[in-house]
């Protein structure tokens, strides 16, 4: 098993892309950075399946929704 996407299904490498978080500011690398380490050890574990996509797809919509209670945050202050 491996975490290199480009050795895995296309579809579970095109989730595995949008984990990417260097981009991001600092603040928000924080917050993105612990839902790419469980992408990659997800990966590490488990092979191509129907339900590996499902996994990456519920745990981006996750991500997505901690980077934004993180960009609220900065807007109560």
């Amino acid at each position: 098993m491996t975490a290199d996407p480009a050795n895995r299904h296309p579809e579970v490498a095109r989730l595995h892309s949008y984990f990417a978080y260097t981009h991001l500011p600092s603040h928000l690398q924080s917050v993105s950075r612990h839902f790419a380490i469980t992408a990659d050890v997800l990966l590490e574990m488990l092979p191509d399946s129907p339900e590996l996509t499902v996994c990456l797809r519920k745990l981006l919509e996750s991500k997505d929704c901690a980077v934004r209670a993180a960009l609220e945050g900065l807007r109560d202050d």
